[in-house]
């Protein structure tokens, strides 16, 4: 090598200080998991169904978990038993695992009970959490990572799209219920049968929940009409599904026309940030026909229909307008059991995954999927959006773990 190339090759970047990277050992780790019962309002779902204890615990893990907690999911406290948990009479018991799994996120009162250097993984709910609840975390050290913000090989978010395939098939079977005369519907059989004219389902949205709300409608054997904004999500719909459905543009002129025909409308817009857009107007539902159904599934971040109103599984509807609304936010908790399979068979896979990755913290540095879930690090605020919002402190996750 000549001199110019050397002095050339010698820059500034290369005469500065490098970091050291050190090798992280991948020996496996025994992992000590604790499950509390939910106490949420209406929350029915368990994080892990006794099969998925059972694999834990015969690869060497420690699952301990409260009395009762799978009763509302049709779990005994002897099947979990059986796939070797303990099982915990006491809470305080329970709180002395080193992750603490849940499904919803611990209320104040529940993170009360964390001892310092936990790790939490359970569901964030940024739109109802307060600055308080991260500065619990932070006082606890506590790691806290949101399983709804982690992504599978395909960079999908697992939990989301499986809550969302059970809320979309659910809005049909709950609208098709809701059709029934005995119900106070319009007396129509979802989907009708040879000499009868089909019912009309009219879905607001094209992803995850809209998609599978429209195999089940079409299944039915309804007419269906899909809305939304964006035509490559129309496109991928109508490709996905492998049968003809009609799809449109939100044209305001259109889609009142289509929701006067509808015997069911289901709002399946899902809004990155914020509020959901509202784009069906109380005039529009003026115009549906009398004892049509409404079923908005976007209602936990405020609905897409400005006449839906939050309701709750033990008094799901209102009518308004002469047109029955359904806007129960969590409808995955209708369906516990299934719903807890579905959790299961991808937390299951995540936590044996940790264990022989080394641990949480190994895990968070092999693993760019699961470290996009962290929002807590050690105590330490490491996501932006939550910072900037609360007015807290936050860092690079990279650079809390030397990474």
């Amino acid at each position: 090598m000549s001199k110019p190339d050397i002095l050339s090759f010698l820059n500034d970047e290369f005469l500065m200080p490098q970091p050291e990277v050190l090798e992280h050992s991948t020996k496996r780790e025994s992992l000590f998991i604790g499950i509390p019962k939910e106490c949420a309002f209406q929350e029915k779902r368990v994080p892990l169904v006794p099969e998925a204890v059972a694999l834990l615990v015969s690869n060497g893990h420690k699952v301990y978990v409260e009395s009762n907690l799978g009763l509302s999911s049709s779990f005994s406290d002897q099947e979990y038993s059986e796939a070797g948990a303990k099982i915990c009479l006491n809470v305080k018991e329970v709180y002395e695992a080193d992750i603490i799994l849940k499904v919803e996120p611990p209320s104040l009162e529940e993170l009360d009970y964390f001892k310092h250097n936990q790790c939490l993984i359970s569901a964030l709910q940024l739109k109802t959490q307060k600055a308080e609840y991260f500065k619990k975390l932070m006082d606890k050290k506590v790691t806290a990572v949101a399983f709804d913000y982690i992504k599978d090989e395909a960079q999908v978010f697992p939990i989301v799209r499986s809550m969302g395939e059970i809320a979309g098939t659910s809005s049909i079977l709950i609208a098709a219920e809701l059709l029934s005369t005995f119900s106070g519907g319009r007396g129509l059989l979802m989907g009708g049968i040879p000499g009868v004219k089909p019912t009309r389902v009219v879905i607001i949205g094209a992803g995850t929940v809209a998609e599978y709300a429209a195999r089940s409608a079409v299944g039915l054997g309804a007419l269906v009409s899909v809305f939304d904004n964006s035509v490559a999500r129309l496109r991928r719909m109508q490709s996905d599904l492998n049968f003809p459905i009609a799809t449109s543009i939100m044209q305001p002129k259109v889609l009142e026309k289509a929701l006067k025909r509808a015997d069911v409308a289901i709002g399946a817009l899902r809004a990155k940030e914020g509020r959901t857009p509202c784009v069906i107007s109380d005039e529009m539902v003026q115009k549906m026909k009398p004892k049509s159904v409404i079923v908005d599934v976007s209602i936990d971040q405020g609905g897409c229909f400005e006449t839906s109103e939050l309701t709750t599984h033990e008094s799901p509807t209102f009518i308004k307008h002469d047109v029955i609304h359904y806007g129960v936010p969590n409808i995955a908790s209708r369906v516990a059991k299934t719903a807890s399979f579905s959790l299961s068979n991808i937390l299951a896979p995540l936590l044996l995954e940790v264990g022989e990755g080394g641990g949480v913290k190994g895990m968070l540095l092999r693993s760019p999927n699961i470290r996009g879930g962290v929002y807590v690090y050690n105590g330490i605020i490491t996501n932006r959006g939550i910072g900037t919002w609360f007015d807290l402190p936050h860092k690079e996750i990279r650079l809390l773990l030397g990474y």
